[in-house]
């Protein structure tokens, strides 16, 4: 009863705006049920700060002048929203980059602090880079189907709008080095990376460092076979190097990025952990779920492909601690389909169920950082078009960074487990302190289904306040997966201005035994009242 005149009261109360969305919440009574139990006495996990990172593809500075993209005032702002993460520069280009100074970059240069008060990318060049971006991307595709990649030198240029982009967006760089730059023996030839580390630390360019990009298909990208064990003896080298410098001896190396399990064959993997696993931070792996060029639309809603990050993640989770207990694991590359992406599908909002379920279920099964292909680069995976416009998958992950904390809590599901019930994905952590008080935890919650599920809650969070933060296609029904726009809580999103995202506010609920869930949503929904163990400060 008191929970029936607490609706009434707040459907008296609440804008116009949230009238609909709070009906539909508490109101709906013909959809499916799901149960759930959760212990919010104890994290089962924790992650980085930086779980939920992002990438750059090499290929941007295939023509040097699209770094300047960088510099648009737009994607910087895009960009610090996604706040804090790691920045990772590299990808298949990264092993055909050949670092070429100019003469002129022995003069003096301004300090590092200096470089956000640079002017903007003028709109005019802005928008002529985005139209020859376009083309550009035609013949990157090419050589990708091919399998042909030519040589790109980069100069001071390039590096310098990747620092002064990630300086002043707030983002950690991570530049991957050319790793098949090799001597006549086999061994990685390091000249080329020292005299980029020496360009670097002249800069006072604080960043941290990579060494080659999938070694798995080194063989069918460049005709070179390279060994897990000889890797490892690379990354030793590497670590060397940066131990002998003032700049970067305490800066971090990760690595070996190789590609995900295929076949239970891991054998680059085992070898490199065997003789380099010491000389880097975290071991890093890439994911895909499925090929783009023959994906479908079911594949992306499919709980069997969505499980499919379990198996190989234990793979490598396995692997890595035989051979080094405590190292972290990080998937350094990471997005829905390989090969660039499925257009029509990677960039729409139905992309958004692989790429939450894979946050969800990669915190959960002890996986560190989770870095998305990609930010801005070549493809059909990005989160931010050839506009330079947000699409779905980037409002989400706006989301996630300001409602997920680090403590990841126990939550089960119980009742018919149909395939219907395995399409309503669940996964539950702490809520960012930064965003609500201190005990409150946040339910990530998927229904993967065409109609709306009802979750049922324990009674220690069916008291709780609820702030609902719930995104739709801007579309109804299975056309609504296709689209590139996104409502929350029924209101499109999209930017105020080039540098000023929207509010993105939740809608209050009041406390109920069940949160509902429509048919093909993602949602997020903070129980600020809870006070749970797990999440109280110290």
């Amino acid at each position: 009863m008191k929970a029936v005149i607490a609706i009434v009261f707040a459907l008296v109360l609440c804008p116009s705006e949230e009238l609909d969305f709070i009906k539909q919440t508490h109101f709906l009574t013909n959809s499916e049920n799901v149960g759930i139990t959760t212990d919010l006495s104890r994290a089962v996990q924790r992650v980085d700060p930086r779980f939920l990172s992002l990438t750059i593809d090499a290929s941007l500075a295939s023509d040097e002048k699209f770094m300047n993209l960088l510099g648009s005032p737009k994607i910087r702002a895009l960009a610090s929203a996604l706040t804090p993460a790691f920045l990772r520069f590299g990808g298949t280009r990264q092993d055909f980059m050949v670092f070429t100074p100019q003469d002129v970059w022995f003069s003096k240069v301004p300090p590092a602090a200096n470089l956000c008060d640079n002017i903007a990318l003028p709109s005019w060049l802005e928008d002529k880079l985005k139209k020859e971006w376009v083309q550009q991307q035609i013949l990157l595709k090419r050589e990708d189907l091919q399998r042909k990649y030519k040589r790109v030198q980069f100069t001071e240029a390039t590096v310098d709008q990747l620092y002064s982009f990630s300086n002043c967006s707030g983002v950690e760089l991570i530049f991957g080095l050319n790793a098949l730059l090799r001597t006549a023996d086999n061994h990685w030839n390091s000249s080329n990376a020292q005299t980029l580390m020496h360009y670097c630390a002249s800069r006072q360019y604080r960043m941290s460092w990579e060494l080659g990009n999938e070694p798995n298909s080194y063989e069918k990208k460049a005709g070179i076979r390279i060994n897990g064990f000889q890797l490892g003896e690379d990354f030793v080298h590497l670590r060397k190097i940066m131990s002998e410098s003032r700049f970067y001896q305490n800066s971090g190396l990760y690595g070996p990025d190789v590609g995900q399990p295929r076949n239970h064959r891991i054998d680059i993997l085992e070898g490199f952990l065997h003789s380099g696993s010491e000389a880097i931070d975290a071991c890093t792996w890439h994911h895909y779920y499925v090929n783009g060029r023959d994906t479908s639309l079911e594949d992306f809603l499919d709980p069997k492909v969505l499980d499919t990050l379990t198996l190989k993640t234990e793979e490598v989770l396995q692997k890595v601690k035989q051979a080094s207990p405590h190292k972290k694991v990080w998937l350094g590359e990471t997005s829905s389909a390989y090969g660039g992406g499925a257009l029509g599908l990677s960039d729409t909002f139905v992309a958004g169920f692989m790429w939450l379920d894979k946050l969800g279920l990669g915190a959960k099964l002890g996986l560190n950082v989770v870095m998305r292909q990609v930010f801005i680069g070549s493809g059909s995976y990005h989160l931010v078009d050839d506009n330079l416009d947000p699409l779905p998958d980037y409002w989400l992950s706006v989301l996630y960074k300001r409602l997920v904390g680090q403590q990841v809590l126990s939550v089960k599901a119980f009742g018919n487990y149909t395939l219907f019930h395995k399409r309503v994905r669940l996964y539950l952590h702490c809520t960012d302190k930064k965003s609500f008080t201190n005990g409150a935890v946040t339910l990530i919650a998927m229904n993967l289904n065409h109609k709306a599920v009802r979750v049922s809650v324990p009674a220690h969070m069916a008291s709780s306040t609820v702030v609902a933060f719930v995104l739709e296609s801007d579309q109804s029904g299975e056309e609504g997966l296709y689209s590139r726009s996104v409502k929350l809580n029924g209101e499109v999103l999209k930017m105020v201005d080039d540098t000023t995202l929207p509010d993105l506010k939740g809608v209050a609920l009041p406390p109920s035994e069940h949160v509902q869930l429509p048919a093909y949503s993602l949602s997020f929904f903070v129980f600020s009242d809870v006070m749970a163990q797990a999440c109280l400060s110290p």
